[in-house]
């Protein structure tokens, strides 16, 4: 080894891992946050300014994954046959989230003892919320999926099922054209490792990303915040963790692994989401991880961007838990049938979500609308909490999407079971990385 490489590798040694700095951020954050709160909100850029980094990469990665996982299988059926596996997971798991989030409103109720007039509501607080949540429609979610243009799935409005649409439709036409294509399939597997590179080194700021977010969350909304709504917040953080350990966890045991296992394992991607509020900022590390635990390209192209559109699983149990909690504040009993009405609407809404800040409030204003008898402007009761809420959702949707590929990879029969023992005992090769 020469002099050079030893002093990298002694470098490399000496730098905290990734999840230790990202957690020494959020921890820093917050308390700057709570004793200089002016000066912490001046911090939003750089949690802002991450996550621009993060959606920059995620379209050509998803694009690129997709498209070799097209050529790899060779055969449009098992793609549908796949993303058919899919969406019915989606639709069991995500039916379960709803019915916990509802039967803990219905046990906890969080909202009672509140006693809020409606008229003392200020509907201003929220009409720019419920004027998003009446544009959205069944058509227009479809319309939304096809972009004006091929760029523009990619320099528009972000929609991670656009660049789905446009690789599935791709990938095809590669396929057809057979030997032919050979060219353009090199190009874009020599892409696809660039982009992965260029992810590894922007993780590398996701310690500042997460600091400065948590900064500005703790600094504009104040801790004093949780408090008269602590039951509320108590209440969404144990139903998403019993949804994580119970459910999750079943799910994980039946298709062979351990769901504490694979938390650790994606810790740091884990604490970057709680850090930013977003599970975007990790979609791209996850993708990478859950291709060394065994899961094909096929499946983790097809499972992981359709599942930030239809696996939200921390946003259903948020849309009845928070419902249901207006409701009882306002002291409006919904009968079963309303409540049963609720929750359907609420597995359609929820679909239309993505893993961006605030777009789970918009949801939930949709969600509310179809409730005559509770105003939507009680939301204004959850819209200071809703950044506090949203850390709880995004962890909940991203780890819902990591385990949703891993069964699909196994009902699939396309999971390593080797390498996912191996990775999750820690049996596998250092995690690679870039020289700092």
């Amino acid at each position: 080894m020469t002099a050079n490489a030893m002093s990298v590798e002694r470098r490399k040694r000496a730098l905290p891992h990734l999840y230790v700095q990202v957690l020494i951020a959020i921890l820093a954050g917050g308390l700057f946050g709570y004793l200089a709160p002016e000066q912490a909100v001046k911090l939003r850029p750089l949690g802002d300014g991450f996550i621009a980094l993060v959606k920059m990469v995620i379209g050509p990665v998803i694009f690129c994954t997709v498209v070799l996982g097209i050529a790899g299988a060779g055969d449009m059926k098992k793609v549908g046959r796949v993303g058919g596996k899919a969406i019915l997971y989606f639709e069991i798991v995500s039916g379960f989230a709803l019915l916990i989030g509802l039967i803990v409103a219905n046990l906890v109720r969080p909202g009672d003892g509140f006693n809020v007039d409606p008229a003392t509501l200020d509907a201003n607080a929220v009409a720019g919320y419920a004027k998003a949540a009446t544009e959205q429609s069944t058509v227009q979610f479809i319309l939304s999926m096809i972009p004006v243009t091929f760029v523009d799935a990619f320099t528009g409005s972000g929609n991670l099922l656009q660049v789905l649409l446009l690789a599935l439709l791709f990938g095809y036409g590669m396929v057809r054209l057979g030997p032919a294509g050979e060219p353009v399939h090199r190009f874009i597997e020599t892409s696809s490792k660039i982009f992965f590179s260029i992810m590894t080194t922007i993780m590398y700021l996701a310690p500042l990303g997460a600091g400065g977010a948590m900064a500005f969350t703790i600094g504009r909304y104040g801790v004093a915040a949780l408090v008269p709504l602590g039951a509320l917040i108590a209440s969404f953080y144990l139903t998403c963790g019993l949804f994580v350990g119970v459910v999750l966890g079943t799910i994980a045991r039946l298709a062979g692994f351990n769901i504490f296992r694979f938390l650790a394992y994606i810790k740091d991607e884990l604490l970057t989401v709680l850090g930013t509020s977003s599970s975007e900022a990790g979609l791209v590390p996850l993708m990478h991880k859950l291709e060394r635990l065994g899961c094909s390209k096929s499946v983790i192209g097809l499972v992981v961007p359709s599942g930030y559109s239809f696996n939200l699983d921390g946003t259903n149990i948020y849309l009845t838990l928070a419902a249901l909690f207006v409701a009882q504040a306002l002291n409006i009993d919904l009968t079963l049938t309303q409540q049963v009405t609720l929750l359907f609407v609420a597995s359609l809404t929820g679909n239309g979500a993505s893993g961006v800040t605030g777009a789970g409030f918009i949801t939930l204003a949709a969600t509310l609308a179809v409730v005559p008898s509770v105003p939507v402007a009680g939301l204004a009761l959850v819209l200071g909490i809703d950044r506090f809420m949203s850390e709880a959702r995004a962890l909940t949707n991203f780890i819902g999407n990591g385990v949703a590929t891993i069964v699909v990879s196994r009902w699939e029969g396309e999971l390593d079971l080797t390498a996912l023992d191996r990775e999750l005992h820690g049996r596998g090769r250092p995690h690679d990385r870039p020289a700092v």
